[in-house]
């Protein structure tokens, strides 16, 4: 978890920094008393949403019966990371009300926890937006989906972005300490005085990188291959492209809606570190209150991750259904039959020719389903 300027008694990251005075004699206790209220009332919204859409996900994605394609298993291990990462803000929201109260252990653990699932989270983003590039450029079809080695490279494409966002909570796990300030303990990173401010400048740079940059360029970069390849495949009905469009939209609005505005904020603080521009403390404070507000927003986006991308692969509605109709005559209920709505399937032929609308199975076509 990020930490605020306002857990320290005069520095932003711990008491080597040597700050000006005027941030030493600085009074935040109105950004100790907003982070009292706000951060419990919107971790709270975070947490009941975000559990019962990824739960939902996860409970349909993981079901034996399904043929999974790596954006499916992509989906199921985006759902897990941001359980996760939902999983630790009540431990948050207590530290905003009452201080760390859980021990040195546990605030390396939360910590790391936090840091890595929010990591992985962005990288499972860029990874779907490839797969779904790689299904139209290199005619990936459903027979394929299941071969050995199909599932050996989704194992090794997992295991590879789950260590890399693993690799990228280290510091958390390492630096992360409980610290006594303003009569309450806190759950911060605290850095050797020989590196604190080179360390933070370089991690708050690092992860606007990882985090934020490279997957939106990814997403950006793909999607638009994707798009244009959707508006110049023929034999599609308007209303399908429009539809398949205004999901690719979607997802990148979102992401550049709830990201962009907390990296802009690490960058601001990143400058902060490095150049020391800060020097006022309203400006201080708000910039503390624009972290808050804005890594809050961050975290919203793991609760919309369940409405966009369960759309990709195959239509989650219908698995839903089916999933309820499986647990009705386990239950000893027989409901009677869901209708269920078929996926929007667009096969998009990758060469020129305007025989695009034959339907034989023999043609050179990449499916691309909404």
């Amino acid at each position: 978890m990020e930490e605020y300027d306002y857990y320290e008694d005069d520095s932003s990251f711990n008491d080597s920094y040597d700050y000006s005075a005027e941030h030493s004699v600085c009074d935040k206790e109105a950004v100790r008393s907003f982070a009292g209220v706000f951060l419990p009332a919107i971790y709270t919204v975070a947490l009941v949403v975000g559990l019962a859409g990824n739960g939902l996900v996860v409970v349909v994605y993981a079901s034996p019966l399904r043929r999974r394609t790596l954006t499916d298993v992509c989906i199921l291990n985006l759902a897990i990371s941001d359980l996760l990462l939902l999983l630790t803000l009540p431990f948050w929201a207590a530290d905003a009300v009452h201080g760390w109260m859980l021990g040195t252990a546990a605030c390396k653990m939360t910590s790391f926890l936090y840091s890595t699932n929010f990591s992985c989270g962005m990288l499972f983003l860029a990874c779907i937006s490839v797969d779904r590039y790689y299904a139209v450029a290199h005619n990936t079809t459903r027979r394929t989906w299941t071969s050995p080695q199909v599932r050996r490279q989704r194992l090794v494409v997992c295991v590879v972005l789950w260590a890399a966002a693993g690799f990228l909570g280290l510091p958390e796990l390492v630096f992360s300490r409980t610290k006594h300030s303003h009569h309450r303990i806190s759950c911060t990173a605290f850095y050797p005085p020989d590196m604190a401010r080179p360390a933070k400048a370089a991690l708050e740079l690092l992860e606007v990188i990882l985090r934020f940059l490279v997957p939106f360029l990814v997403m950006v970069v793909c999607y638009c291959w994707v798009g244009r390849a959707l508006t110049r495949a023929e034999g599609i009905r308007r209303d399908r492209k429009w539809r398949a469009l205004r999901v690719l939209l979607a997802v990148v609005a979102v992401f550049l809606i709830t990201q962009l505005p907390y990296n802009m904020v690490k960058l601001c603080r990143a400058l902060d570190v490095i150049y020391i521009l800060v020097t006022d403390c309203d400006t201080s404070k708000g910039l503390d209150h624009a972290r808050q507000v804005t890594e809050s927003l961050a975290l919203i986006h793991a609760c919309i991750n369940p409405i966009l991308y369960t759309f990709f692969g195959t239509t989650f509605k219908g698995h839903v259904l089916k999933a309820a109709k499986q647990l009705g005559l386990w239950l000893g209920r027989h409901p009677q039959p869901v209708n269920e709505e078929p996926a929007v399937e667009i096969a998009l032929n990758t060469h020129t020719q305007k025989h695009s609308q034959s339907d034989s199975e023999d043609q050179d076509t990449s499916t691309f389903t909404i």
